[in-house]
């Protein structure tokens, strides 16, 4: 970000919204943000069964940023591993797809970073007499999507939490999978972002019981590809803008998601 509009940012008192810097030549001249997603991880993304239309707080984060920017905004669905490749050869602009900021993607891609969370284990609630904390997992079978980051992460707890009573990880094909895979009986437990169960277990009444806190942080970012630092730059003011005037919180709130909220757009704070 420019060092004077950063400085206004900091000077504008709360509430007040703040306009987006001049749109990147580029954008400009097509006048259309492209922003590829997933829709498969409510609440941030998933088709309304009712409508099939596109829902989630991240529909609705992009449709604010592109309002905010004055452009129009096209998704571009796709599987989750398309999505890098597509930003790097410029068939997208961005991706608003509840994707991790991780450190091993900061080579190719930066991250306007607009959520905190981290992943957490949680059980059918039919068997949460048998896992009344975490310690309880050691020796199970705990599925998770095997394109996050919480296979490696589940791994690392266990190494440093359950001696020789490890925990077996079993990855899945996304976090739906992974569930139904609980339901099963095939998996003991689950692990997913923390900002995502709540609305998960209020989709589905008494199905499931958290275990522990969430046993890692993680920042959820907008990717954008690395040398493309004037979009960065642009998302981050919209974003910064949202949240001076209550657009971000509103979407926060409507989610549930209000805990997981950021105080300002960062980029590259995943690790």
């Amino acid at each position: 970000m420019k060092p004077l509009l950063a400085a206004a940012l900091l000077c504008l008192p709360p509430g007040l919204a703040v306009a987006a810097p001049d749109l990147p030549p580029a954008l400009k001249a097509s006048g259309t943000l492209k922003v590829a997603v997933t829709p498969n991880y409510p609440p941030l993304e998933f088709r309304d069964p009712a409508t099939n239309a596109l829902t989630g707080f991240d529909v609705g984060l992009a449709e604010a940023l592109a309002a905010k920017l004055g452009v129009k905004l096209e998704w571009q669905e796709s599987g989750f591993e398309a999505m890098l490749p597509a930003l790097q050869t410029g068939r997208v602009d961005a991706i608003i797809s509840g994707m991790s900021d991780l450190a091993s993607r900061h080579e190719a891609s930066s991250f306007v970073d607009y959520l905190r969370s981290g992943p957490q284990f949680f059980v059918q609630q039919s068997r949460a007499g048998e896992f009344k904390d975490m310690a309880a997992l050691c020796g199970h079978t705990v599925g998770t999507s095997r394109r996050t980051s919480f296979p490696s992460e589940i791994a690392a707890w266990s190494s440093s939490h359950c001696g020789d009573k490890p925990v077996t990880v079993v990855g899945t094909e996304g976090s739906g999978d992974a569930r139904t895979q609980l339901k099963q009986g095939r998996i003991d437990a689950a692990v997913q972002g923390s900002e995502t169960l709540p609305y998960v277990m209020g989709q589905e009444p008494k199905a499931y019981a958290p275990v522990g806190a969430a046993f890692g942080t993680q920042y959820t970012g907008i990717a954008v590809a690395k040398t493309d630092v004037a979009v960065r730059d642009a998302l981050v003011a919209a974003l910064d803008a949202l949240i001076a005037d209550g657009s971000y919180k509103a979407l926060l709130d409507k989610w549930q998601l209000s805990s997981d909220g950021v105080e300002k757009a960062t980029v590259d704070a995943g690790r």
